[in-house]
């Protein structure tokens, strides 16, 4: 055989490079399970024993290992499975925008902004982007004539080193897309800096291209809300003046007259009382309310609705309401409200970022933070102290005021200090966030997923027991079915296993659970190239040829449908990696590695393995008795029948149209947004009993807000899904929707479990266990880059097909099959949505499921039209039914093997790779049966009816050739 040299030579080489990348892996779990053994369940004893063993050093010639350096270098594992948290930040480019035109006035630039803001919603532009079209529409409509490098808009003091009064439009609009890229730059620095110093272990941190967004995935870190506070925190550090009691308390005066009457569209209680909630008698602060806690969402609602923003005075337009940062020590229940003075643009007095901060305390030794102010900051604070001599300042961090003391005298040297009854973790978290530097502007966590530690070793176990059980499965039929052939299709699979677990761990690539059933998928496209191989074998040796004749032919001849199977594989998978996100994406990297991998070692590998043997002059069987006459001789007159399958298609297709056109489908909350949690008991607990608890304490302006309740899993536990609060995607909105789903469940927990007790789940391993949290306009662009997805993957095979065989007949024959496969799965989904155990929501994990389907389903119409291919060069004797015929009924052995062994893999998957993939397996099953079935019955029909010519053909009947 050519080329074997290099092919071992390259075998060689990529499993030391493997060997050297997996090491660390196995180094690292090495001393923590010794740690473990020695520890148990002591955690501080178990972090002692780490520190003991994090000395030793194992020498191993070409290489050496210690504890820490392994840590670093080891696979990284999604937080799926080992618990932790993923969040997607947005920064608010309408900030960035407002900074760039030094916070504009004109009433073109914030009309631009307001219909921007709308647009987002349902726009996968970037936002910048958005606000061009919309400035232009506003620009023509009031016929203003006003150009972007004006100083009105962004020909401003900042810019004017490259922006001048005659810069083009385009010119100011590539700038200005530079500036927003460099900003989220800068903010993805600063996120990248907060998360080193809390420590985290393996975090990875990325740009998602094209917009304003970073991907944060931290895995095993366990304070949610610390992590979440930490990215989100601006540390935006700003200087107000602020506005007291008797400036406020004729509007307030004013304002609880309209409360009780307007009280219904205010989303407030009819006999609400705002004087007596502002309890004036206990001020002690510079605030203008001293509010009970439990009254804070009131007063929020009333303050910011349109009734009271519309009755303001001129001397509180532009007034900006603020919190205090929490309760004094001394007054635990009630929370300071502050009226601080703002102006037309909302910008800071002083807002300059901190050089440095660190921990001290003050005379009464109270912990504080002292910092100093960059320039800017130190010339601003300069002016607003010498104004405001005798006057409070508050001091504000995120809209959020931490203090607000009398001004004393004017302080020149840019030096202040902020606080706040600290304690030593929240002054220690503070400093962290100011030394790491400001962000740009404000930032959101619009996404999140956070997953116990338990759940995630949970998940491990499961994701194991399924490749364990489905490598089990694969080994025994492959080798039932093909005998000695099969083991060297084992031994291809098992170096195919290896490479791509070392191929991940290189590039840095983190394997998940989906990633675990890319991998086990993985072992089942080995298995059917290989099927391929062998069939066409046989065929070469009941045609009555030599053993290494018959595999030189049988390779020779399967290469085709290898090749146009995996390319096709792979378009689906770069679709995938192109338009999914998180776990989609981690399917498709190891779904694309395996792809590779299995062409590498099933192909070229096998076959140097296989010829290695036969050179020698050794036999290899490529069947067994049992097996050996499986599927020879049969011949089936499928195009004879063929209108049969239509109709049963055709009513198939009718039902599922009709099912999803009226019931619709459960749409996860990555299509629709809001929250969902899984919450575990030490009991059963009955779904609809939980549902009725909940629907009494989720309650907004009055109404029961949505909830949805089910079992998942065991019956001891529970998902929980709502659109509470789905346009609300503030901290602060997260706790009030896990404080009331305590409330709500609290009859169906343990008597001492508390609210702490139940936002984590990691010691009791009850309570929250996971957790996800998708804003409306992220989940907008995951449905939108689905369908785009969907639609991408039909043309690219459309193109691929019609581009392989020539003919658009099989292209659309190929692409009608797939779109059946689709509709009938989406008609399941609708239809059962109710009625099956498990999880059939559609989501982007279903996506990716239809994508994989497509990618199978035309993996098998491929090697029936590559034979049909084959035919038509070489047996142009025979009528075109009967050509499709021969086709069909000569591929029956490979089609049958190739889906027995993937539905057998799924169906491990299924039953052991844990609760969460229950849905996607079952969306992969019904794909996988349509999609054998779609290949040979709709698929082959279709192309046969596009070609004939209209003809009258003669009968046909089986021939006479070799099968």
């Amino acid at each position: 055989m050519q080329g074997k040299g290099l092919i071992t030579i390259v075998a060689i080489v990529l499993g030391l490079i493997c060997i050297n990348e997996l090491l660390p892996t196995w180094y690292a779990s090495k001393i923590e399970n010794e740690a473990k053994a020695i520890a148990g369940e002591d955690e501080a004893k178990y972090n002692k024993e780490i520190a003991r063993l994090s000395k030793d050093t194992i020498h191993l010639g070409f290489t050496q290992l210690n504890y820490p350096e392994a840590k670093q270098k080891e696979m990284k594992l999604g937080l799926d499975l080992k618990g932790g948290i993923n969040v997607l930040l947005e920064i608010n480019q309408r900030d960035l925008v407002n900074d760039l035109t030094n916070y504009s006035t004109n009433p073109i630039v914030i009309e631009a902004l307001d219909r921007a803001d709308k647009v987002q919603k349902q726009s996968t532009k970037p936002y910048i982007e958005d606000f061009f079209t919309q400035f232009d529409l506003v620009n023509q409509e009031k016929k203003a004539g006003l150009k972007l490098a004006s100083p009105e808009v962004f020909g401003t003091q900042k810019l004017s080193g490259q922006i001048k009064f005659n810069t083009t439009d385009d010119q100011v609009k590539s700038i200005i897309r530079n500036k927003i890229d460099a900003s989220v730059g800068t903010a993805f620095e600063v996120i990248r800096t907060r998360i080193d110093k809390m420590g985290a272990v393996q975090p990875n941190v990325q740009r998602v291209p094209g917009t304003g967004r970073i991907a944060v995935e931290m895995p095993g870190i366990k304070d949610k809300d610390k992590v979440k506070k930490m990215l989100s925190t601006s540390a935006k550090l700003q200087f107000w003046e602020v506005q007291q009691i008797n400036e406020v308390a004729p509007y307030l005066e004013t304002l609880s007259k309209i409360v009780p009457a307007k009280a219904d569209s205010l989303g407030v209680a009819k006999n609400t009382n705002l004087i007596n909630m502002l309890q004036l008698n206990t001020l002690r602060q510079a605030g203008v309310g001293n509010i009970k806690l439990s009254d804070t969402s009131a007063m929020n609602k009333i303050l910011n609705s349109e009734i009271a923003i519309k009755l303001r005075p001129a001397n509180l337009k532009f007034t900006k309401f603020m919190w205090g940062y929490k309760p004094d020590a001394a007054d635990p229940d009630n929370l300071v409200l502050y009226a601080i003075r703002g102006n037309i643009n909302q910008k800071a007095p002083v807002d300059g970022a901190v050089e440095t901060a660190r921990i001290n305390y003050d005379n009464l030794g109270r912990i504080v933070v002292d910092m100093q102010m960059d320039t800017e900051g130190t010339r601003d604070w300069k002016t607003l102290t010498e104004k405001n001599v005798g006057k409070p300042v508050a001091v504000t961090l995120d809209n959020i005021v931490y203090t607000a003391p009398n001004v004393n005298e004017p302080i020149p040297s840019g030096r202040s200090q902020i606080s706040g009854s600290f304690t030593q973790e929240e002054a220690k978290d503070l400093t962290d966030v100011l030394s790491a530097g400001k962000l740009p502007a404000s930032a959101k966590v619009v996404q999140a997923d956070v997953v116990g530690p338990s759940l995630g070793q949970e998940s491990i176990s499961a994701g194991l027991w399924s490749f364990f059980i489905a490598f089990l499965i694969i080994v025994a039929y492959i080798i039932f079915y093909y005998g000695g052939a099969g083991v060297y299709a084992i031994i291809a699979m098992i170096f195919n296993l290896f490479y791509l677990f070392g191929i991940m761990d290189s590039i840095n690539a983190t394997l998940t659970l989906p990633g675990i059933a890319g991998i086990v998928l993985t072992m089942a496209i080995a298995v059917d190239t290989n099927v391929i191989i062998y069939e066409r074998t046989k065929e070469e040796l009941f045609a009555g040829k030599s053993i290494k004749q018959a595999y030189t032919d049988g390779f020779k001849h399967a290469l085709n449908a290898i090749v146009d199977g995996h390319l096709t594989s792979l378009l689906t998978a770069l679709v995938l990696f192109i338009f999914g996100t998180g776990p989609i994406k981690g399917f498709a990297v190891t779904t694309g590695i395996g792809l590779i991998m299995t062409f590498f070692t099933s192909v070229l590998l096998s076959r140097v393995m296989i010829f290695h043997r036969l050179n020698k002059g050794k036999g290899l069987s490529v069947w067994t008795p049992i097996t050996k006459n499986w599927f020879r001789n049969i011949w089936i007159d499928f195009i004879g029948k063929r209108k049969y399958s239509y109709v049963v298609s055709a009513i198939l297709t009718v039902a599922s149209l009709f099912s999803i056109f009226n019931y619709g489908f459960k749409t996860g909350v990555d299509f629709k947004g809001g929250r969902s949690y899984v919450v575990r008991f030490d009991k059963d607990v009955e779904a609809t009993k939980a549902h009725e608890s909940l629907a009494k304490v989720f309650v907004l302006n009055g109404e029961s807000q949505a909830v949805d309740v089910k079992t998942f899993g065991n019956a001891d536990q529970l998902k929980i899904t709502t659109d509470y609060k789905i346009d609300d995607e503030s901290i602060e909105a997260d706790q009030d929707i896990e404080k009331k789903l305590y409330e709500g469940l609290k009859p169906f927990l343990s008597p001492n479990t508390t609210l702490a007790d139940f936002k984590d789940a990691h010691g009791a391993e009850l309570g929250i266990v996971s957790s996800s949290k998708v804003g409306p306009t992220v989940a907008d662009d995951i449905k939108t880059g689905g369908t785009y997805a969907v639609l991408a993957s039909l043309l690219g095979i459309f193109i691929y097909i019609l581009f392989r065989f020539n003919k658009w007949q099989f292209s659309l024959g190929a692409v009608a099959a797939l779109a059946h496969d689709a509709i009938i799965i989406l008609g399941v989904f609708s239809f059962f949505k109710n009625i099956m155990p498990f999880n059939m929501e559609i989501n982007q994990d279903f996506i990716a499921a239809i994508l994989t389907v497509l990618g199978y389903s035309i993996n098998d119409t491929v090697i029936v039209f590559d034979r049909i291919r084959e035919y038509l060069k070489e047996k142009k004797s025979l009528t075109l039914a009967g050509l499709f015929d021969d086709s069909i009924s000569s591929t029956l052995g490979r089609t049958f093997n190739t889906s027995i062994t993937v539905l057998l893999v799924i169906m491990a998957i299924f039953f052991f790779g844990g609760d969460n993939l229950k849905g996607f397996m079952f969306a992969l099953f019904l794909g996988i049966f349509f999609g054998t079935y779609s290949s040979v019955f709709i698929a082959s029909a279709l192309a046969y009816d596009f070609l004939k010519t209209g003809k009258e053909e003669a009968p046909h009947e089986r021939t006479t050739t070799e099968k």
